[in-house]
């Protein structure tokens, strides 16, 4: 028998340092994973992988799968699939490309270099994007084939929509407006980028804040405030690292003299300037923040993964399912005209083979990044950092000599040994 008596109150079990935080353990795994990856090629690149200006490029490689595996999540989360995102990016890049080489220029008359033929190219680029995952969304939603069939069939459709477009040609340069969107040529400056992590940090901080009042509010448990400023202290330190890496990769002497140059100056000497946080980063933390906005405190986001939970009891509750399944892909065709014009901004023109693969890409980023296939789960932040540690992966195995065969060779695999990993972490802890 027991000594204890019956009315004994009940201790709740003693917790360690990561559950008192309470951190997502996937996200933490995803995170170990990542600095695993980073510091195995900075050793075996000689230092050269966690260099400011490879992080700088990592960066910007990494925002065009990244913007789309956002929308990937939702799209998965509803138990579906889109493998014509890197023909439908083709597609949007051709669009833009012609309208600020061609029809905006020589059809309309609005002469190379007029400030409003990079806004139009953009908005023409996002509507066309929109309506074309709106009507892969009509053909899965409202005539119920399977989305597998639909978007296989719009990855040979729109590929070969772009080439005729451009006959197979490369279009360019594009406008220098529009290439603002790429990276080198589109940057904030060290003290802007500064201003910029400032704000974020503050933003950050609130919402800690503001989340733990909230709990208290609602007389609901509330970590202890040493752990409260771990979480800021992490958080913090994590933004300010990452902008002051980004703020000491300078501009390459000889590019700053042109640009000098350009203006009618010459450059004093010793005179250096940063390049700071590219535009395209500072895109996808928008598409970031209002991609979660969305999922989390919208109702169009609950419909999202409801629908994904349960597509039978969603409908009888109500919700439009077909309706909700047009809306989705409407997004994800607008996100990936998104990814376009950070694709081709970067290489400053538009090729005809841009976005090859990437369909492949953004699923494993999104899947990595924990979005269940069986549907219902996923998260923004953890597609987006499945984007990075997918970028992260080739990029190293690139700087490390590894052919381009090998590279999609262990991609694939990876892929594999995350689903495996996913579907064993949820019997764990569903069970």
């Amino acid at each position: 028998m027991s000594d204890t008596p019956a009315n004994a109150p009940v201790q709740a079990p003693r917790k360690n340092f990561f559950q008192t935080l309470e951190l997502d353990t996937r996200l933490l795994g995803m995170i170990g994973a990542f600095v695993v990856l980073a510091i195995a090629f900075d050793l075996l690149t000689g230092g050269r992988f966690l260099t400011p200006r490879n992080v700088f490029n990592l960066t910007i490689q990494t925002v065009s799968v990244a913007i789309m595996a956002t929308g990937m999540v939702f799209v998965i989360v509803t138990r579906n699939i889109d493998l014509s995102v890197g023909a439908l990016l083709a597609t949007t890049s051709a669009v833009m490309a012609m309208m600020q080489t061609w029809i905006l220029p020589d059809l309309l008359g609005m002469g190379l270099g007029n400030p409003l033929i990079a806004p139009i190219a953009i908005v023409v680029g996002l509507f066309v994007g929109g309506l074309i995952g709106a009507f892969q969304g009509y053909l899965v939603g409202y005539l119920t084939i399977p989305a597998f069939i639909v978007t296989l069939g719009g990855f040979l459709v729109w590929r070969n929509t772009a080439w005729y477009m451009t006959n197979g040609q490369t279009i360019g340069p594009l406008d220098p407006n529009f290439q603002v969107f790429g990276g080198t040529n589109g940057t904030l400056g060290a003290t802007w980028s500064w201003v910029l992590a400032a704000l974020a940090v503050g933003f950050a901080l609130y919402g800690i804040w503001a989340a733990r009042r909230n709990k208290q509010a609602h007389e609901f448990d509330v970590k202890p405030l040493w752990a409260e400023f771990v979480i800021a202290a992490i958080v913090s330190g994590t933004i300010l690292g990452f902008v002051a890496m980004l703020n000491a990769y300078e501009i390459p002497t000889r590019r700053l003299a042109r640009l000098f140059e350009a203006r009618g100056e010459v450059m004093p000497e010793g005179y250096t300037e940063a390049y700071g946080l590219p535009i395209s980063v500072l895109v996808l933390v928008i598409v970031a923040i209002g991609m979660t906005v969305i999922a989390q405190r919208t109702r169009f986001g609950r419909y999202i993964f409801a629908t994904g939970g349960n597509p039978e009891a969603a409908a009888l509750s109500g919700i439009n399912t077909r309706a909700l399944t047009v809306k989705v892909f409407a997004l994800m065709g607008a996100l990936t005209a998104l990814s376009a014009v950070v694709a081709s901004a970067r290489l400053g023109n538009h090729t005809n083979d841009i976005g090859t693969l990437d369909e492949l890409r953004v699923i494993a980023a999104a899947v990595i990044g924990g979005t269940a296939l069986s549907g219902g789960f996923g998260t923004i932040r953890g597609a987006i950092l499945g984007a990075l540690i997918m970028q992260s992966l080739q990029s190293g195995m690139a700087m490390v000599g590894v052919d381009a065969p090998l590279q999609n060779i262990v991609v694939g695999a990876v892929l594999v040994f995350a689903v495996w990993i996913d579907i064993i972490y949820r019997k764990r802890t569903e069970g």
